[in-house]
């Protein structure tokens, strides 16, 4: 079973997210801040990593980098709110990233999307 850390200020998004991702059949860790994403991250570390960018505790992009640094291989989902052109995409936080998709998406693509890297 893949283990999904959702990294979320809101939790309304971490607790329908975790619903649609349990009852697809991963296993789900929910956390509101960086500092419980490293824990997650030491203790039981993930498949999937799905961060919002901006956080309460630290920027999204941050934690990501330094998540990315244990686990140089691990997937991530950047799940925001923030609307950014392809061009910034591409250029920049592809670098950390694996897949870029606003919270607006539809639920059937992020779960596609999560799909397809663990896969």
């Amino acid at each position: 079973m893949k283990h999904i850390l959702i990294v979320d200020d809101e939790a309304p998004i971490r607790e329908i997210l975790s619903q649609m991702f349990t009852q697809s059949g991963f296993r789900v860790t929910e956390a509101p801040s960086a500092l419980q994403a490293f824990s997650v991250v030491d203790s039981d570390p993930p498949d999937l990593l799905i961060s919002d960018l901006q956080l309460e505790d630290s920027d999204g992009l941050a934690m990501i980098a330094k998540i990315r640094a244990k686990l140089p291989a691990l997937p991530v989902i950047l799940l925001t709110g923030i609307l950014f052109d392809e061009e910034v995409v591409r250029d920049s936080i592809s670098k950390l990233v694996t897949a870029y998709l606003p919270k607006t998406a539809p639920l059937a693509r992020v779960l596609s999307e999560v799909r397809r890297l663990t896969a």
